[in-house]
C-alpha cells in the first residue's frame, strides 16, 4: 500500500546507492494470521515484481523469501531463550490485536518481534529503513542485541533506524486514529499501490475529515491532518504551502485534487509492475540468487551465535563415518573388547546355523511358557540368554 512505499520502500531504493541491501519478503511473518496457500505463493512473487517497480535494483540488492533462509528461525529460538515474557507482553501491536481477538491470538503473533529481531541481527545491519510505527520493535531489537552481547561478547551489531521526515506514518482513511494497515478488513481504509484510478478517487472522496471547512491541519482535525500529510508525501510540497493553496476552498476541492495527485504518483509504479510481473521465471531466479547471498551472510552470523552460546559444532571434513559395528566396508578400529562380548557377537553373526536355530527355539519356548523375563535385569523379554542379560546390567 502507499504507506508502505512512503514509510519504507522509497528509502530502500535510495539507500541502494550507498549501502549493501538485503530485502526480505516476510512470508514467515505473514502466516501469523491465516493465509490461503495459493494466494500467499502468488502474492509473494507479485511483491518481488512490486519491489522492482518501486525502484529496487536486483543487481544491487539481495531480494529473498524469508522462508528460504533457515537461519531466521534458528536464531529466533536462541533469542527466545534470552527474551523475558514481560518484554513481549508490553509490545503495543500485540496488546492491540490481543484486545481485539482475545483467545484467538496466535503464539506467532506474540513472538513476532523476536523473529523481526532475528531478521535484522542476522545481517549485521547498520540501518533499518522503517516507518515510525516500527520504532518500538526496533528498540526491542536493540535491547536484545545489547543483552546478548553483554552475556556472550560482541556478536551482534547494534542497528540504527532510518525514518523519512514526510509520510512516515500515514493513518487510516476511515479511522485516522489508527495507522494505515494492509491487514485492515476494510479496504477503504488504505490506498493500495495497485489500486486503479476509480478506486483511488472513491477512497479519497469517502475519507474521514473533520467538522468545519478550512483546509488546515492540527491535533483537533486528525482526519484532515492525515490527508494533508498524504498530499505532502506524494507531491513533495511542504504542509504550509498546501494549506496556503487551499485558503478559502473547501474539503471537496481539496480531496478531488488529492485523489489526482495520488493517481499520478501511482501511475509509473503500476506501469513498471505490469512489465515485471509477466516474467515469473526471472522473478524466481532473483529469489534464488538473493537467498544464496542471504544464506551466506546469515549463516556466518548464526555460527558466531552458536559458538557463543556453547552449541557443539557440526563435524567438518576428517575421516568419513562408515557405520557402526558389523560393517564390512572398512576395518573396524582396534579397540579392546571383553571376551564375553566377542563370543556373543560371533554367535549372533552366525545366522542360520544349527546353534542359532537351537537358541531361537529354546528362547521362544521359554517365552511361551512364562511371559516374564527369566532374570530380574529388565522389564521385557529382550535378552537371548541369561549371560547376555548380565551384560545389559
Amino acid at each position: 500500500m502507499i504507506a508502505n512505499y512512503l514509510g519504507a520502500l522509497k528509502n530502500w531504493a535510495e539507500l541502494q546507492a550507498t549501502h549493501e541491501s538485503f530485502l526480505m519478503v516476510a512470508d514467515l511473518h505473514a502466516v501469523t494470521v491465516p493465509q490461503d496457500p495459493g494466494v500467499l505463493r502468488r502474492r509473494s512473487l507479485d511483491l518481488v515484481a512490486l519491489l522492482a517497480a518501486c525502484g529496487i535494483d536486483f543487481a544491487k540488492s539481495a531480494v529473498f523469501m524469508q522462508s528460504h533462509v533457515p537461519a531466521h528461525t534458528q536464531l529466533l529460538w536462541v533469542l527466545n531463550c534470552v527474551v523475558p515474557m514481560g518484554e513481549l507482553q508490553r509490545m503495543t501491536q500485540f496488546k492491540d490485536k490481543a484486545g481485539r481477538h482475545g483467545a484467538d491470538v496466535r503464539v506467532g503473533l506474540f513472538d513476532y518481534p523476536v523473529l523481526m529481531a532475528a531478521d535484522i541481527l542476522l545481517y549485521r545491519a547498520d540501518l533499518v529503513p522503517v516507518g515510525d510505527d516500527q520504532q518500538q520493535h526496533m528498540e526491542f531489537t536493540r535491547r536484545i542485541a545489547r543483552k546478548f552481547n553483554a552475556a556472550h561478547g560482541e556478536v551482534f551489531k547494534i542497528p540504527e533506524t532510518c525514518t523519512p521526515r514526510t509520510g512516515a506514518r500515514l493513518m487510516g482513511l476511515q479511522n485516522p486514529a489508527s495507522k494505515m494497515s494492509k491487514s485492515d478488513p476494510n479496504p477503504d481504509n488504505y490506498v493500495a499501490l495497485l489500486d486503479p484510478p476509480e478506486a483511488v478517487r472513491r477512497k479519497i472522496k469517502a475519507a474521514v475529515t473533520d467538522s468545519g471547512s478550512e483546509v488546515r491541519g492540527n491535533t483537533a482535525k486528525p482526519g484532515l491532518s492525515n490527508l494533508i500529510a498524504l498530499y505532502a508525501a506524494v507531491s513533495g510540497e511542504e504542509t504550509a504551502s498546501i494549506e496556503a493553496r487551499y485558503v478559502g476552498k473547501g474539503y471537496a476541492e481539496f480531496k478531488r485534487h488529492l485523489a489526482e495527485r495520488v493517481i499520478d504518483f501511482l501511475k509509473p509504479i503500476q506501469k513498471r509492475y505490469r512489465s515485471f510481473a509477466l516474467d515469473r521465471e526471472m522473478l524466481t531466479e532473483v529469489l534464488r540468487h538473493g537467498a544464496d547471498k542471504a544464506r551466506a551472510r546469515s549463516e556466518a552470523t548464526l555460527a558466531k551465535v552458536y559458538e557463543a552460546v556453547g552449541f557443539f559444532p557440526p563435524g567438518r571434513g576428517g575421516r568419513r563415518f562408515s557405520g557402526m559395528r558389523g560393517s564390512s566396508r572398512e576395518t573396524q578400529p582396534d579397540i579392546s573388547v571383553p571376551a564375553i562380548v566377542r563370543e556373543l557377537h560371533q554367535r549372533r553373526n552366525v545366522m542360520g546355523t544349527e546353534e542359532t536355530r537351537d537358541l531361537s527355539t529354546a528362547a521362544a519356548a521359554e517365552t511361551d511358557a512364562d511371559a516374564d523375563c527369566p532374570t530380574d535385569c529388565c522389564d521385557c523379554c529382550c535378552c537371548d540368554t541369561e549371560e547376555e542379560c548380565r551384560m545389559e546390567e
